[in-house]
């Protein structure tokens, strides 16, 4: 076995800013060594997209020895390293960027992922590349950015830690194969947060017999007033999974959730073979990640998500090691049309929001199978 198969993988990180408690530290601080994590592979050029006044990257830069280059191509290259890089992890998350008049984060993931694309053809590098949460803000940006992966045959990971969270309690993941519906529990802002709850739907709603089949309508009723209150009473969504599923979640007081909080949102998700998907957000009710379901035989099953409320953070450990092993491996670990269905099923949601109405979504016909 010669020397370069041995040594450990070469990364180029790309992140908007890299601060306490931000993505960029809790995923690349951990493969630079911090947080108590032993990396399998090693970050050798960062760059930084804004410096805000709390920045850690130049002290962590330079306390691990590694360039923060001015540009993403530069990073890309790593041109102080005798050989190219291996991978790219890609944090298009926080940081000081403006808001549409839809209500989303204008991060730039699409600039971020074309910039190392151009400079990995102009290498003939095809590396994996890992990024952050969904695809893009805008879903035409997303289905550029996933026809230019796939164009080049390059393994893509992208997405969150909360689907990847253990389930409390365990399920017989059998009962999800004749699934009909499902209800997650979320709270946070619309965009930034109900992409986790998306993704957590996601990650079971694929696993029906036959596939994903994609999605046939969004609606997004946004907390205004009792709207989901009110749908609730004229049946539109099962207020027993909600029940089931804020059981979950522990410390939830003993009271109908309509008592404590008037106004959570609807997400109303149709899929093309009839099954139903709800999320219910709150803004202060809960702080993580629940979900109830029902399948084909009318059983009900629900279980928390166990994402961690403090640090360290052993779920964003668990992404960071999925991350690696991705990397190193170059094997998706679960099929990337995932997450293009649920940048565009976020995408639809904000958009039905900002119309008010539902959005049939053709273009979510999206076939995928584990």
């Amino acid at each position: 076995m010669n020397a370069s198969t041995n040594r450990p993988k070469k990364i180029a990180a790309i992140v908007t800013e890299y601060r306490h408690n931000s993505h960029a530290e809790v995923i690349v601080g951990r493969l630079l060594g911090d947080m108590g994590y032993q990396p399998s592979v090693e970050v050798v050029s960062l760059y930084t997209d804004q410096v805000p006044v709390n920045d850690m990257s130049r002290e962590v830069a330079a306390r691990c020895g590694i360039p923060i280059y001015p540009t993403i191509a530069e990073a890309v290259r790593a041109g102080h390293c005798q050989e190219p890089i291996d991978g790219v992890v890609i944090i298009g998350e926080h940081g000081d960027y403006p808001m549409n008049e839809r209500g989303q984060m204008m991060y730039p993931r699409r600039r971020f992922l074309e910039e190392t694309l151009v400079t990995l053809d102009y290498l003939g590098l095809a590396v994996p590349i890992f990024s952050d949460k969904h695809l893009a803000y805008n879903y035409n940006d997303a289905v550029w950015m996933f026809s230019q992966l796939k164009a080049r045959k390059i393994p893509f990971m992208g997405g969150s830690s909360i689907p990847h969270c253990d389930h409390i309690p365990t399920f017989n993941e059998q009962n999800l194969r004749s699934l009909r519906e499902i209800l997650v529990i979320s709270s946070g802002g619309l965009e930034a947060y109900g992409i986790h709850a998306m993704e957590v739907m996601q990650s079971l709603a694929e696993r029906r017999e036959g596939g994903e089949t994609g999605v046939r309508s969004i609606r997004l009723l946004g907390g205004s007033g009792d709207e989901t209150w009110s749908a609730m009473d004229r049946g539109e969504w099962p207020e027993d999974l909600l029940l089931q599923a804020l059981k979950a979640i522990p410390g939830v007081p003993d009271a109908h959730p309509r008592e404590l909080e008037p106004e959570p949102a609807l997400f109303i998700v149709d899929y093309m073979d009839g099954t139903k998907g709800y999320i219910i957000q709150f803004k202060r009710l809960v702080e993580q990640w629940s979900f109830a379901f029902r399948n084909g035989q009318g059983r009900v099953t629900a279980a928390l998500c166990d994402s961690d409320l403090e640090r360290p953070f052993a779920h964003f450990e668990r992404l960071t090691r999925m991350i690696e092993n991705f990397i190193i491996s170059g094997k998706e670990p679960f099929p990337p049309e995932r997450i293009l269905l649920t940048t565009g099923m976020i995408s639809f949601a904000m958009d039905s929001l900002f119309e008010g109405r539902k959005l049939e979504t053709p273009c979510l016909g999206i076939t995928y199978r584990l």
